[in-house]
């Protein structure tokens, strides 16, 4: 049955649940798959189901000072709306969910000392692993939503989401894009700095 690391959850579409998660979490109701091209001016992300079929895309402006990315389903139907917000001393990004629901999220997340996350908003955790990608989402009645994994090594950024709550899949989708984006210009920054000294 799928994978079996405690630390390495991913799996490859077609593949079979990792057997920790299924331990812990029982068998996800549905399976997705992000796959980012980083290589290109702006970052387009493709999130597929099982068998490779585009559910979700996302694509971030190529020139934009407030980091603007549009997340729409397969039909182009609009999911969500992330932007950078300026001024501010941290990378802070606001998400807006089709339905108008919004919440934030900043970069402080790469320091959280206890691997714990809170999006207050939406009376959401994220635990685990956040800097390396393996980590899961709960809700305000510590139900599990989803689980994230990262492949380890991939020229693309490639990540397996297991969903147990389908009704938040919009969402979970919105916050792993938005994480995509604020560690992506941590890691920019840090390169700026390394490169002044």
């Amino acid at each position: 049955m799928g994978v079996q690391s405690k630390r390495l959850r991913y799996r490859e579409e077609g593949e079979q649940a990792n057997v920790y998660n299924v331990e812990s979490f029982g068998v996800p109701a549905r399976s997705l798959f992000l796959s980012t091209d980083v290589i290109k001016i702006g970052m387009k992300t493709d999130i597929t189901d099982g068998d490779g079929n585009v559910v979700y895309h996302s694509e971030r402006k190529a020139v934009s000072i407030h980091d603007k990315t549009d997340i729409v389903d397969a039909a182009g139907k609009p999911v969500a709306h992330i932007e950078k917000v300026i001024p501010s001393v941290r990378d802070r990004y606001l998400v807006t969910l089709a339905d108008g629901t919004s919440f934030e999220i900043a970069s402080e997340l790469m320091h959280v000392v206890n691997e714990v996350y809170n999006i207050s908003e939406l009376g959401w955790q994220m635990r685990g692993r956040l800097a390396t990608w393996n980590f899961q989402i709960y809700d305000k009645e510590n139900r599990v939503i989803a689980v994230i994994s990262e492949k380890a090594v991939s020229i693309r950024d490639k990540y397996c989401i297991d969903i147990y709550r389908t009704e938040h899949e919009g969402a979970v989708i919105a916050v792993l894009v938005t994480l995509q984006h604020a560690i992506r210009s941590r890691k920019k920054r840090a390169g700026l700095a390394a490169s002044r000294i």
